[in-house]
């Protein structure tokens, strides 16, 4: 109800942020982080609090408050996914927080205009697109080639940008000129987002597909009767229509009774 994203819906349990989500899962025996050493764990957290601090506000100012993206897709996005009256409130209570949250971080001197605050936080993000691209080389994960704490929240925080059709998107051409950080997005949404890591079909898939079967072999019958139907009408007699006279109008205009107007 508060638009707060990711979530993540457990039996009767709603947690989302993605700090919290991750401390459910942990409680819940799932850790992905099980195999990294000590050093490992703690570049973890600097990632991720270089990502809050410097990617952050650039993702929030692209979402929230660069005009042209909030009103043709920010605002419509949420509206669309947020249930009546709150759609025409909380898109805008979103955005003025992610304002606030910005100037309050961002905003002291020596930046004190909202454009100097602008070009700051564009320049830090780019910046932190460059130190992730070179952090992660040639790999395929950023701890080898299994997924880790990591490689979630950077995937979290650079699929939007990599993957929103903005009309602004100085921050979206950056990350498409750093090709690794891109294939690394790419082969997450191959992997975990359209197909299994078997590369079959999900079970979701199967399902739709057996369901489009099915809705094709019901319109095949439906046209295989409607066949027979046109063979046996063209077959029976036929008579000619009967013709029917125009209208006629009584005196003053009114017309006459409906036993008379159609009378052959």
């Amino acid at each position: 109800p508060l638009g707060d994203i990711p979530v993540l819906i457990s039996e009767d349990k709603v947690i989302s942020q993605p700090a919290k989500i991750l401390n459910f899962l942990r409680k819940q025996k799932y850790n992905a982080d099980y195999e990294l050493s000590a050093k490992q764990g703690a570049d973890t957290l600097a990632y991720i609090a270089l990502l809050e601090e410097k990617l952050l506000p650039a993702l929030l100012h692209t979402f929230w408050i660069e005009a042209e993206n909030y009103c043709s897709v920010t605002k419509p996005w949420f509206a669309s996914r947020i249930a009546f009256p709150l759609s025409l409130y909380l898109p805008g209570k979103m955005s003025r927080e992610a304002l606030n949250r910005i100037l309050l971080t961002k905003g002291g001197p020596p930046l004190y205009s909202l454009t100097e605050v602008e070009a700051q936080i564009y320049r830090d993000a780019k910046e932190c697109l460059n130190l992730l691209s070179k952090r992660l080389g040639t790999s395929q994960f950023f701890f080898g080639n299994t997924p880790t704490t990591l490689d979630a929240f950077v995937f979290g925080f650079l699929a939007p940008i990599y993957k929103v059709c903005f009309p602004r998107v100085q921050l979206q051409e950056h990350l498409k000129q750093l090709p690794n950080l891109c294939q690394f997005c790419d082969d997450i949404l191959t992997c975990y987002f359209r197909l299994s890591v078997s590369g079959h079909s999900p079970a979701g898939q199967d399902t739709a597909d057996a369901n489009l079967q099915k809705l094709t072999q019901l319109v095949n019958k439906e046209s295989n009767l409607i066949e027979k139907m046109d063979d046996n009408l063209r077959k029976s007699p036929q008579h000619p229509p009967r013709k029917l006279t125009t209208l006629k109008l009584a005196a003053g205009g009114e017309e006459s009774s409906p036993f008379n107007r159609l009378s052959p």
